[in-house]
């Protein structure tokens, strides 16, 4: 049985795991993706110590350093299925293939997921010039034209990284003003290739085996239809909550796992940390998730210290 089973592949995951090896715990590592939403950053300005690194840099740095532990962490690439108590135990974790781990501590690091405008058009174009990060995917829209969905930071940056290779960038927000970092607005700002479609919204994707218009609520330059190859939805994410709900962790009134001051979930011995979690003001940055998950994996460290398993 590990010490901590440590659920997430993103910043807060892999710094919950530096910390635990640190403290000589048994950890098991796991999560469906590696890097999370640490890899659609395609700019990272605010980590200290790097002016500028790009994000699956950085989360590669992480990898690294959360690896370099030898046999203290056990590192899987899997999604977890289900989760169950084992009473006065720990946990026992199934995972899609069927193997089962078992550990006396949990931190959840899951994260966030895209959130769907939900439209017509857009499951069935999904993949096929519907795409839900602009940093992931722009350079295969290179010399056409795009639209990104959205105002905040993802949203702005998303159109910023996008403009380096696409022909012209529609960016697509249903109010006036944007609710990105002044650095990205600037950056957009100063892109010519660049349109500033606001105060509308996208009320369906349009095609024929790939993405060939979007539908606006109110026209543009005359027509609500806007002739595209691609469409990039980055209207923000929702806490990944799915498994602390299964364990029945309480969540704060928007829908986020709740935590006390050393990231503790309402069940004892099971701890949160990162963007899923209500702390740091809901303020998502990766340091941030790295400050939570220093904290949960000290947490952890001490309740192993007391408690009778």
């Amino acid at each position: 049985m590990f010490d901590v089973l440590i659920i997430g592949l993103g910043c807060a995951g892999y710094t919950a795991a530096i910390y635990t090896a640190r403290y000589k715990l048994k950890t098991y590592l796991i999560g469906a993706e590696e890097g999370g939403m640490g890899n659609t950053a395609a700019e990272v300005g605010n980590w200290p110590g790097n002016i500028e690194i790009k994000g699956p840099d950085l989360m590669e740095n992480f990898k690294k350093h959360a690896l370099s532990f030898g046999d203290l962490v056990t590192y899987k690439i899997s999604w977890v299925k289900d989760i169950t108590p084992i009473p006065s135990q720990g946990f026992r974790l199934t995972l899609n293939s069927g193997e089962t781990v078992e550990g006396k501590t949990i931190i959840f690091a899951t994260g966030s997921v895209k959130r769907k405008l939900g439209v017509p058009g857009e499951k069935e174009f999904s993949g096929k010039g519907v795409t839900y990060c602009a940093t992931c995917d722009a350079f295969f829209y290179k010399g056409k034209d795009v639209a990104v969905i959205g105002g905040g930071d993802s949203a702005v940056e998303g159109a910023a990284i996008a403009a380096q290779v696409a022909r012209t960038v529609y960016l697509i927000h249903r109010r006036k003003e944007f609710r990105s970092e002044p650095y990205w607005i600037d950056k957009v700002k100063s892109r010519p290739n660049i349109k500033f479609v606001l105060e509308r919204n996208m009320l369906e994707v349009i095609g024929d085996q790939k993405v060939k218009a979007v539908k606006l609520d109110k026209p543009y330059k005359g027509s609500t239809m806007l002739s595209l190859d691609g469409v990039f939805i980055e209207i923000g994410s929702d806490p990944a909550v799915d498994l602390p709900k299964k364990l029945g962790c309480t969540l704060d009134p928007i829908g986020f796992v709740k935590v006390d001051e050393a990231q503790q979930t309402s069940v004892p011995s099971v701890f949160a940390a990162g963007d899923l979690t209500s702390a740091s003001n809901h303020f998502a940055q990766f340091t941030t998730a790295a400050g939570e998950a220093a904290v949960a994996a000290n947490s952890v460290f001490n309740y192993l210290q007391t408690a009778k398993l």
